[in-house]
């Protein structure tokens, strides 16, 4: 005997309830990009060029994040039994590995530039890197709320944020240069820059990797969560326990449960079903019922 649980109705995915913010973020971002390829042109800054590079980079981002949430919202179908809501975690799995590659190019450049700095024309490239800095804080106030839910609004999350780092480095290299002509402070804030993106893209790439290998969600315990089960009366077993993550925001669960009396089938699964929900927040949840007399007759194929 067995029985599934979920919500029924189609649930909107974490990073659908956040589209309005990576439209407006992708807007912002796609404007200044086109003003920072003028005044990188019209002041010969190198630095610019480079810095609206990014931010065509973050554009692909914050653009792949949308297309992966129209994906996730299409209706499942015979074939996708779960419909599309992965394609949330290639869009991050996708970003992360972007943002790596990137980082790889900003070490790189900042060791050409440590060899051979370029010039920098401070004053017009500090004022168009102060407003991109302001552009890039407002959009990571727009997606800082769904970057906390969703693995792809928190991979565009970090596109932004490492394009806020870069517009802070240009600040900071054009002031230096205006004021000592120092022009190594730039590749020595470059390298800084990548360095700093690393760790953070490594965690959201083990994160989407976590996920995309079904491994059992981190906020859950999984020794906790088969004693909780065990407790319930009735039940002497539990057999073939998974617990996995859809999609950000949506965990599953399955198992068998081993009971000594299944006349108990009914109460035993509403009990079950309680435990995951109150305990865990488990609302999708798929358990089967057996005899204990006859599963001791019969050997155990573990899945």
């Amino acid at each position: 005997m067995g029985v599934g649980q979920s919500d029924g109705a189609k649930a909107a995915t974490a990073g659908g309830r956040h589209k309005r913010s990576l439209y407006v973020a992708l807007g912002l971002t796609s404007t200044f990009m086109l003003v920072e390829v003028i005044g990188g042109l019209w002041t010969g800054s190198l630095a610019l060029l480079a810095d609206a590079a990014h931010m065509m980079t973050d554009a692909g981002g914050l653009a792949l994040a949308l297309i992966a949430i129209r994906f996730a919202e299409r209706p499942r179908t015979p074939q996708r039994t779960y419909g599309y809501a992965r394609a949330e975690v290639l869009s991050a799995l996708t970003n992360a590995v972007v943002l790596l590659l990137l980082t790889v190019y900003i070490l790189y450049e900042a060791y050409q530039r440590f060899l051979d700095p370029p010039d920098i024309i401070g004053g017009p490239m500090l004022a168009v890197a102060v407003a991109g800095l302001i552009i890039n804080l407002i959009s990571m106030r727009l997606l800082s709320a769904g970057s906390a839910e969703s693995l792809n609004v928190k991979g565009a999350y970090f596109e932004v944020l490492a394009d806020m780092l870069g517009s802070l480095g240009v600040i900071v290299a054009a002031a230096v240069v205006v004021m000592t002509g120092w022009k190594l402070i730039d590749p020595i804030i470059g390298a800084g820059i990548g360095l700093f993106i690393v760790p953070r893209t490594w965690i959201l790439l083990k994160q989407a990797v976590h996920i995309l290998m079904e491994g059992t969600p981190p906020e859950i315990d999984l020794a906790l969560l088969e004693k909780k089960l065990l407790d319930i009366p009735g039940v002497v077993m539990v057999r073939d326990l998974h617990v996995w993550t859809i999609t950000s925001g949506a965990d599953a669960m399955s198992c068998h449960l081993v009971v000594n009396d299944t006349g108990a089938s009914q109460s035993i699964l509403a009990a079950a079903q309680d435990a995951m929900r109150s305990g865990f927040g488990l609302t999708h949840t798929t358990l089967q019922i057996e005899d204990a007399a006859i599963h001791e007759t019969h050997s155990d194929v573990p899945v």
